[in-house]
This record gives structure tokens, sequence and C-alpha cells, in this order.
């Protein structure tokens, strides 16, 4: 009996730690989506395809033209922050001043439109870098690296926007815009840029993620389906737009789906993250550190 209870120690310390790598990396995701909402209110639904976009920049650069997967990071991560700006000024900004929901309709198309054009030009194949990353055996624990080194990248890449948003010209004119547009705006302040600037600091933080997840997914055009609407449930249960709440909530989810995939399967961990969005929604709908009324 000690010894089974020994062993389900180290199997749920194994669970909780995973849970918080798993994390690192889903705080990283809903960032760049609450970065977004916070500053220009609008929620990119396509959020997860500019990832998906990134990974194949990476699967193409490693496999095909032999870059290493260092010197390709920092290309992908540039070229989905372009792709963020570009999806702003194309189609975000022209709808600025019309109902939220023609900018989710919008986003939402873009989804599909994303999803499309990686099926015809790249095809359903699933692929891969082809990278094997080495596991971590500690204390009778066993850890991926793939996921170590996602967690540490994740961390520094929030570290680097912390910086930006508050050391920055730039970035005090964000967090001051996410404060009030309108009073911004007439202090002279150019919301047009700033909102061009977030969206490109958004990409590039799906650009960063992307470099994380290939290490750890199979490319192919539907991979969004597989952490996307996780992320958008991490912001709304953390309060849209609200940095710490995102935080805070991508750390709870992680934990949820590590226990539940301990004492079941992995999907049921899922389901039980799910469940537990539901329940959360009733009790406190503006999120997790929403003060009650």
């Amino acid at each position: 009996m000690e010894s089974f209870l020994e062993i389900f120690d180290i199997y749920l310390l194994e669970a909780v730690v995973n849970g918080i790598l798993l994390g690192g990396l889903l705080a990283l995701l809903a960032l760049g989506l609450n970065l977004i909402f916070g500053v220009i209110d609008v929620t990119w639904i396509c959020y997860a395809e500019l990832v998906m976009i990134g990974m194949y920049g990476m699967y193409f650069l490693v496999q095909y033209y032999g870059v290493s997967y260092f010197l390709a990071a920092p290309v992908a991560i540039v070229l989905v922050a372009i792709l963020g700006a570009a999806l702003h000024y194309l189609v975000i900004a022209p709808l600025l001043s019309g109902p939220p929901i023609n900018q989710l309709l919008a986003t939402g198309g873009v989804l599909f439109v994303l999803q499309s054009f990686a099926t015809v030009a790249f095809g359903i194949d699933f692929r891969n870098l082809g990278i094997r990353l080495p596991v971590l055996a500690f204390a009778d624990m066993h850890f991926s690296y793939s996921r170590l080194l996602a967690f540490g990248a994740a961390l520094i890449g929030m570290v680097v926007v912390y910086l930006f948003m508050t050391r920055t010209y730039t970035g005090t004119a964000i967090r001051a815009i996410a404060q009030d547009r309108q009073i911004m705006a007439l202090m002279g302040v150019d919301t047009k840029k700033i909102y061009l600037i977030t969206s490109a600091v958004g990409g590039a933080l799906a650009g960063l993620a992307a470099c994380l997840l290939v290490l750890q997914y199979d490319v192919h055009p539907f991979v969004g389906l597989s952490f996307g609407p996780i992320t958008f449930l991490i912001c709304v249960l953390g309060g849209l737009g609200n940095f710490v709440g995102g935080f805070v909530a991508a750390f709870v989810f992680a934990e949820i789906i590590s226990l539940g995939g301990l004492f079941s399967d992995l999907e049921w961990g899922y389901v039980l993250a799910f469940g537990f969005f539901i329940i959360m929604m009733f009790i406190r709908p503006g999120g997790l550190l929403a003060r009650r009324s």
C-alpha cells in the first residue's frame, strides 16, 4: 500500500509539473489574443490560424531550405508579425467603425480562408520537423525537453513583452489606449499607428507560439483546432483584455487538463476543463479576477 502511494505521488507530481509547463505555452497564446482585444477591442477568431501559418513557415524553412531551427524561428516570428499587421490593415481597420459583429464575422471568414489556403497549397498531410528531443528523467519522473524549451521560451517572450509595454513610449501608449482609447485620440496619439503596432506584436507572439508548438505537434491545415478554442476560453475565463486574468486562467486550465489526463484519458482532461469553464461563467461571468457586484 505504501509503495502504491509513493508511485501515485510521483505520478501526481509529474502531472502537476507537466501542467505548469503546458500553462506557460497557453499563457503565451492567451497574451497575444488578450493584447489585441484589450487595445483594439476586436477578438481575432482566426488567431490560431496565424499560428498554423507560422508552423508551416518553420516546417518549410527547416525541412526544405535546410535552415537551422534557431535561425528559422526569428524569420517565422517576423513573417507572422507581418501577417498580423496585414490582417489589421486589410480586414480590421475598415470595419472598426462598424458593429462589433462585423469584425467578428470578418475574422471568422479569415479563419476559413487560411484553412482553405493551407489545404489547397500544402494538402492535408501531417508533417513534422523530424526533430526528436530527449526526455529528462528526474526522480522517476520524465519530462519532455520540447515542453521545457517551450516553457522557458514562452516565459522569456512574456517578459520581453512586459518590458516593452512598461519601458518604451510605444508600450506606454498601447497601455494608455487600452484604458481609454477616446481620450488618447484627443491627446494627439496616433491610434491607427498604435493599432497596427499592436497587431504586429500580437502576430509576433503567435509566431513565437508557432515555433514552440511545431516541436510538439504535427503541422496540418486544421492544427489550430487543437489549441485555438482552448486559448479563446482562457481569455474569456480570465476576462477578455485582462492580462493577469489570462495568465492565471491559462495555468488553471493547464492543471485541470494535466490532472484529468492522470486520472483518465487526456481527452477527459479537456472535457473537465470545458466543464469548469461553463460553471465559472455562471459564478463569475466577468472572469476569474472580476469583482463581485
